[in-house]
């Protein structure tokens, strides 16, 4: 158990006590080499050792700015929430500052194809994340959602977002051959009469989707829902 000392949110802690030599490093710095490093590598490459060669630090020097890994983490996600470019308050269209932030959103995870999966396990508490928090329950504020609805509003929206880049990432990487495969496959099994809601569904439509048109249709759809109080 973690004493009242050493809390566990390292945005508990002091980056650094003020006592003694100046630090070598700071959190941003460890997370742009953590950042450089999963751009480069993969999410998998980010450990202490590794992101400690990437600053020319012993890797147990680190752990006096990042006790552990979790922590880094942390810090990633924070780095990546910096990357959001709001305005300097809310258009006073909620339905326009909901897409903005899943555009933008989606852009960062673009840049960096790792991120999806580290978004959706490590909540944005940071300093920058608590700026894009503020800024969505600001677009909310003229809505008749409570302060629930709201905060559920923000999960949901991020979880599309990151769920559609993630499926986009994984159909581009999929290749034409497993495309050609699953058209076989659907092919195959809406002959035999067993699915004709989905044989019907295909019929009027088997061209691949546009990304961009799919990802806002699917977008607005989910911020009408959003939208509409119990």
């Amino acid at each position: 158990m973690p004493s009242d000392e050493e809390p566990e949110l390292i945005w508990l802690r002091p980056e650094h006590s003020g006592r003694g030599p100046r630090p070598a490093h700071s959190r941003t710095s460890i997370a742009r080499a953590a950042l450089e490093l999963a751009d480069r590598e993969g999410l998998d490459a980010v450990t202490m050792r590794k992101v400690a060669a990437e600053l020319g630090a012993g890797t147990m020097s680190l752990y006096n700015y990042v006790p552990k890994k979790e922590h880094l983490f942390d810090l990633l996600v924070d780095l990546l929430a910096a990357e959001y470019d709001l305005p300097a308050g809310p258009s006073g269209d909620p339905r326009a500052d909901l897409t903005l932030l899943a555009h933008q959103l989606r852009a960062i995870l673009s840049r960096h194809g790792w991120a999806t999966t580290l978004i959706t396990r490590r909540p944005g508490l940071g300093p920058n994340g608590l700026r894009v928090t503020e800024f969505h329950l600001a677009a909310l504020a003229g809505t008749p959602l409570d302060g629930t609805a709201k905060m559920e509003a923000f999960s949901q929206l991020t979880g599309y977002v990151c769920q559609f880049t993630e499926w986009q990432q994984r159909s581009g990487n999929a290749g034409t051959r497993w495309l050609t495969d699953l058209v076989r496959y659907l092919q195959a099994a809406t002959a035999t009469g067993d699915y004709p809601h989905l044989a019907e569904t295909l019929a009027t439509g088997t061209a691949p989707p546009d990304p961009d048109a799919a990802f806002e249709r699917g977008l607005q759809r989910l911020i009408t829902a959003l939208l509409q109080a119990d």
